[in-house]
C-alpha cells in the first residue's frame, strides 16, 4: 500500500456501507452509508465521498457465496464497480467480503452495520496488502 486514503464500500441496493482510512492508510473509520447507491443520486453521493475524502483507492466488497462462486448480488456489485471505475480517477478493486457483516454485527458499534462491515472489509484488505507488500520487499 503506497499510502493515501482508501475507501471501502459494502454495496447493497438499499445502502452502501462506507469506511475510510486516515491519510497514512492505516487507521480505519466507518462513515455514514450512502443510500440507494444504484440510483443516480446515490451514485453521485458515492462519487462525492471519493472526491471529498481525497481517496487514492476504492475497495468494493465482492459478495461471493461460501463456495466462492458468484450470485445475483455478485453480478450487481461487479456492474457497480465497473461503473465506478469509469467515473473515478483512482483504482477500484474488488475484494472478497465473506463474513464481514457477521463480524461487524458481533463487534457492535454506533455506526450503521453496513459501514461497520465496510470497516471490517477494509481492515482485512489492509492486512493482506501490507503482508503482500512486505513479502515483495523481502524477495
Amino acid at each position: 500500500m503506497n499510502g493515501g486514503r482508501v475507501l471501502a464500500l459494502d454495496y447493497g441496493s438499499a445502502r452502501c456501507g462506507c469506511a475510510v482510512t486516515d491519510p497514512t492508510g492505516t487507521i480505519v473509520t466507518p462513515i455514514d452509508p450512502v443510500l440507494r447507491p444504484g440510483t443516480r443520486k446515490g451514485f453521485n453521493r458515492v462519487l462525492g465521498v471519493v472526491r471529498e475524502r481525497g481517496v487514492k483507492r476504492v475497495v468494493v466488497g465482492l459478495p461471493v457465496t461460501l463456495r466462492g462462486t458468484d450470485s445475483a448480488q455478485t453480478t450487481e456489485v461487479r456492474e457497480f464497480a465497473a461503473k465506478l471505475t469509469e467515473a473515478v480517477r483512482v483504482p477500484v478493486e474488488l475484494y472478497d467480503e465473506r463474513f464481514t457483516t457477521s463480524i461487524a454485527a458481533q463487534r457492535g458499534g454506533a455506526r450503521s452495520e453496513d459501514s461497520r462491515a465496510a470497516a471490517v472489509l477494509l481492515e482485512d484488505w489492509l492486512t493482506l496488502t501490507t503482508a503482500r507488500d512486505q513479502a515483495e520487499v523481502t524477495h
